[in-house]
């Protein structure tokens, strides 16, 4: 099994980032996908997650407006689009698949800084 996160990196407070992670090894679209993140100094925390044939999103209240999550089964990769994203967005993104009989697999994370 293996997440690979790419897409993150430094962008301006109002600025925009696409996370992409693309997973391999199991069966993606009986998965329930989601980001996580974690700051500095914090626990980590879901930001949102999107369930089998993107039935059904969930968003983080903070997140809610300014991030979308999205799926492409076809290519085994969930997205999340982030907008206006603001300094306290600052953390490591996550990517979890939690598959069909309930195993999490993680992938490695990928650096989102927001910063003037």
């Amino acid at each position: 099994v293996q997440l690979v996160e790419s897409g993150g990196g430094v962008v301006q407070p109002g600025g925009s980032l696409r996370l992409s992670c693309a997973a391999s090894g199991f069966t993606f679209s009986s998965a329930v996908m989601s980001w996580y993140r974690q700051a500095p100094g914090k626990e980590r925390e879901l930001v949102t997650t999107i369930t089998r044939a993107s039935f059904t999103r969930y968003y983080e209240d903070s997140v809610k407006g300014r991030f979308t999550i999205s799926r492409d089964d076809a290519k085994n990769t969930v997205y999340l689009q982030m907008n206006s994203l603001k300094p306290e967005d600052t953390a490591v993104y996550y990517c979890k698949a939690r598959s069909y009989v309930g195993y999490d697999y993680w992938g490695q994370g990928t650096q989102v800084t927001v910063s003037s």
